[in-house]
């Protein structure tokens, strides 16, 4: 089987590194597109082997990338096109059915209640999301609260299924020597009690509130906020009115897998800190408190769809915490007057493993394959909006 992967972007994102270490595992030969930013985790691709495209498309309703898009796919002679994010969705749909190519997999990964990676849901959003979801075979939610949200939006059930994000639980398993090395690193006190904040830097991130709790926490704490994004700017002057800028350090956007760059990776990253603090009222996953779990650490989160999917007892040291500075920092203040606790991941970073959603993807590839349906008319005069 060939596939292709198409993407909206390859910068450092929770998509777009979960797609570099999907291809890890797949018993499959497939190439990328990203249609535009073909940025740190382009390279890593390259790095492993994997053959990736630039399309040099100059912004959403660039329609001129649709045609060069279809002759890549025809070139390419793919039995399967898979996407990723809105954009990459709605034109390699079109393309993959324009090329002749009728095994269609698209993954929704940022769907939530109010917004899909950002944009709020109008009308328009979702008319076009439905217009592209149809030219498809499968729509795959990467948790059951994504999958009932599809639904809602008038998804039929029967085209969606659910595939979890993954992770590699050896790389993010706590390392004390890690730890120690990446401290000394960014300067960080080896006795500090480091709260940890991974994410974009927008504004759904709430990482506003995360800083405004931490300002009431005593002066022995540290924060590190792993990720970039529009809003940093704003939280570094959130963190000087706060009072606590220079006991707020900035990490910036970090590999999942090392990638020769500078810096630590984000494992490493994750074995210095003593707790994840994660403010987000609204995840399609919550894949940074599930690779938190799998380094031992204890979470306080607002919105895990990974974790509600599962029993409590799955994950004894994750406490949901309303998204307020208040019910925060008495949450953090908590976790550090407990001390630290052992560094084993629990039964729900387990269930997560990435090979095991490597498997059941290869089952969504092979009914793709297996299924026929009637040929769907495409409308002309849509572009995204």
């Amino acid at each position: 089987m060939r596939a292709l992967h198409i993407i909206t972007g390859l910068g450092v994102g929770g998509a777009e590194q979960q797609l570099r270490l999907l291809l890890r595992h797949l018993p499959v030969a497939c190439d990328v597109v990203t249609l535009t930013n073909p940025g740190a985790v382009a390279a890593g691709l390259a790095a492993d082997g994997v053959r990736v495209e630039h399309l040099g498309m100059a912004g959403n309703r660039d329609l001129a990338a649709l045609p060069r898009l279809v002759r890549l796919i025809r070139d390419g002679r793919y039995d399967l096109v898979h996407t990723h994010l809105y954009r990459a969705c709605l034109y390699g749909r079109i393309a993959a059915r324009l090329a002749g190519v009728r095994a269609v997999v698209a993954t929704e990964h940022s769907l939530g209640d109010s917004q899909l990676e950002g944009r709020p849901l109008t009308a328009g959003v979702r008319g076009l999301y439905l217009l592209g979801e149809r030219l498809g075979r499968s729509t795959v939610a990467v948790s059951a609260t994504v999958a009932e949200r599809l639904t809602r939006w008038g998804v039929p059930e029967r085209r969606i299924a659910v595939v979890p994000n993954g992770i590699d639980l050896a790389r993010f398993a706590f390392d004390p020597v890690a730890r120690r090395r990446t401290r000394e690193r960014l300067g960080l006190p080896p006795d500090a009690f480091v709260v940890g904040g991974i994410g974009r830097l927008a504004p759904g991130k709430r990482f506003g509130v995360l800083i405004e709790a931490f300002a009431r926490l005593p002066a022995d704490c540290r924060l590190l906020l792993v990720g970039g994004g529009p809003e940093e700017g704003a939280l570094r002057r959130a963190a000087e009115r706060a009072g606590v800028a220079g006991r707020v350090l900035f990490a910036g956007e970090r590999p999942y897998v090392a990638d020769g760059s500078p810096g630590p990776d984000l494992p490493a990253l994750v074995s210095a800190m003593d707790v994840l603090a994660a403010p987000c009222p609204e995840e399609a996953f919550g894949l940074a408190v599930v690779e938190a779990l799998a380094a031992g650490l204890p979470v306080r989160y607002t919105s895990c769809p990974a974790l509600e999917d599962l029993p409590p007892e799955a994950a004894p040291y994750a406490v949901r915490v309303p998204c307020d500075a208040g019910a925060y920092a008495r949450a953090l203040a908590g976790v550090r007057a407990a001390g630290p606790g052992p560094r084993a991941a629990p039964e729900a970073a387990r269930h997560y493993c990435i090979t095991r959603s490597a498997t059941r993807l290869m089952d969504v590839y092979a009914a793709a394959l297996a299924r026929t349906s009637p040929q769907v008319p495409i409308q002309q005069g849509a572009s995204p909006s």
